[in-house]
Order: C-alpha cells, then structure tokens, then sequence
C-alpha cells in the first residue's frame, strides 16, 4: 500500500541528517544500478527508469545509420560494372583444321592418322566450329565453297579416327560411309554424299572440286596439307586440279593414249569433252580421239 512504502523513505532522510558526511548519498545511488538485475522493488525501479531510458535511444540512433550506409555502399560497385559485349562470330576461319593438316599430313597427301588420333578434342572443336557457323546468306561465293571443302574432308577424316585403326573407308558402315547420315551442320544433318553431290557438285559446278575433296584412298586425289580459305581457293584448286592430273600415280599421259583415274568415268558429266578439259592442266598434250582407259581404283587407306 503507498502509506507502507513511503515510511521507510522518509526514516532514511532522518538518518542522514544525524551522520556527519553526506556519504550515505552516493550509496544510494550505486543500488540502483545494481538493484536492476535483484528486481528492486517498486519505489527503487522508479529511479532508475530515468538513467536507462536515454541510453537506448542513442544506441539504437547511432548503429541504424552505420548499418544501412555500409551495405548501399558495397553493393554499389557490383551493380554499376557490366561486361564488355562479346564479339559475335559468324565465319570459322578454318585455322584450326589448317594446323592440323600442317601438322599431320605430308606434301603428297598422306595422312599421320595414328598421330591425328591424339588431336580427336582439337578436331573436334573444329567440327564444332563448323557445326555453330554453317555458310549464310552474306557469305561469298568462295567462302562457301571453301567450307563445304573442309568440312568433307575434315568429317572424313574424323569417319577414320573414330574407327582407326582400319584398312580401307569401305570396310565402314556395311561398304556405303558415304551414305550414313551423321553429319550435324546447323540445323541440320548431312552425309558425305549430300555434301558432295547435292551441295558442291550442282550449286557451284566446279568439276576442280573432285581434286579438292579427298575420300581417305589410296587413288583418291591426294589430301591438300592446307585448309581452304575464300582467299586461297581459286589458287589451291588450280594447284591441285594440275597435281593430281600430271602425277603418274593417278594418271598416264601421252599424246596418243591415256590412263586416266575412275573418277573421270564415274563423273564424265562434269567433265565434258575429256581431253580438252585435261588439256588445260596436263604439261603434255593429248591428241584429239586419243584412247582413253581407266584405271582401277585402290580403296585401301591413304595413311602411312
């Protein structure tokens, strides 16, 4: 009841008074910061209230600010920067497949395929390339002849990799690899006779293109140790048209009779009259109504 709690205060005033010192002052108020954690009575509580009540405030004022400031300006940097945009690629460049060429593939065309097999990832990653940038509408007339080149040959090269070591390309695929359909360029899947015979042959008509394109035999016209470029092509087709026509391996020449390699007879139409189209390249000229023969075709691997 208040008339209880309000004696005891005032016989301590009275009792002060008598002492000497006004010491017993100060020990007044030291209970009371400790009399918070005994759960004082009611009287002590209320001098305390006042003490504690502006401390709170200020602690609570002072960290809200550090503590929003700091994260706004961590985050600040993260968020300004951006990458710089990626250059967009639209042609392979085909300088991945010409080292390998460089590398593995000898001046008379033969193939290091033992050796190759060790680079399948570095192929393979050109394949890709050929795969992500198929030849489009803006492209040029040589650019696209020269990657529908490469990536016959390339992905016949890969046909033998995959199944190496192996005698001949005909023992692959029940004697018809030409004819099995694996090939992924763009949206779309090829085989190498689609590649040949329904793009490079009808869309460019360019019989120099059975020089440039190599089937993996032995009497296939000789794989080119470079790869094709836009820049290159119009030359390394003429050069390989004039090799592979005046090597006696492929072909015997004379001015009255020649042995010439199947490929003349299998694609006599691209040809036309046979031995003026020889004549353009063969460093011996052959008479008109001179004999014509061919020679028999060895399938066996062009590999060493």
């Amino acid at each position: 009841m208040p008339p209880a709690e309000a004696k005891p205060v005032a016989t301590l005033s009275h009792e002060v008074e008598k002492l000497p010192e006004p010491t017993p002052a100060a020990p007044v108020v030291k209970p009371q910061s400790k009399a918070v954690a005994e759960k004082p009575s009611p009287a002590k509580a209320t001098l305390k209230e006042p003490a504690v009540t502006p401390e709170e405030p200020v602690v609570v004022s002072t960290t809200e600010p550090v503590q929003q400031t700091v994260p706004q300006e961590q985050a600040t940097p993260n968020i300004q920067p951006e990458p710089a945009p990626v250059p967009v690629k639209t042609k392979p460049d085909h300088s991945i497949w010409d080292g390998l060429l460089q590398q593995y593939v000898s001046s008379s065309g033969k193939v290091n395929y033992k050796g190759l097999k060790n680079q399948k990832s570095t192929l393979d990653s050109y394949l890709n390339e050929l795969k992500n940038y198929p030849p489009a509408g803006d492209w040029s007339r040589a650019e696209q002849m020269a990657y529908w080149i490469n990536a016959y040959n390339a992905f016949t090269v890969k046909l033998i990799l995959d199944n190496y070591p192996v005698a001949s390309i005909t023992n692959l695929h029940g004697g018809k690899p030409w004819d099995h359909k694996w090939i992924e360029l763009g949206d779309k899947t090829y085989t190498l006779n689609n590649i040949e015979n329904d793009i490079l042959r009808p869309k460019y008509k360019d019989a120099r293109i059975h020089f440039a394109v190599n089937c993996a035999a032995k009497s296939c016209p000789p794989l080119h140790n470079r790869a094709f470029t836009a820049a290159n092509l119009e030359s390394t087709l003429n050069s390989q048209a004039k090799a592979f026509i005046n090597n006696s391996t492929y072909n015997s020449i004379t001015s009255k009779s020649i042995e010439v390699s199947k490929i003349f007879d299998w694609y006599a139409g691209d040809f036309g009259n046979l031995i003026s189209y020889l004549n353009q390249y063969s460093s011996t000229q052959i008479n008109a109504g001179s004999k014509i023969q061919f020679k028999e075709y060895d399938w066996a691997l062009n590999g060493y």
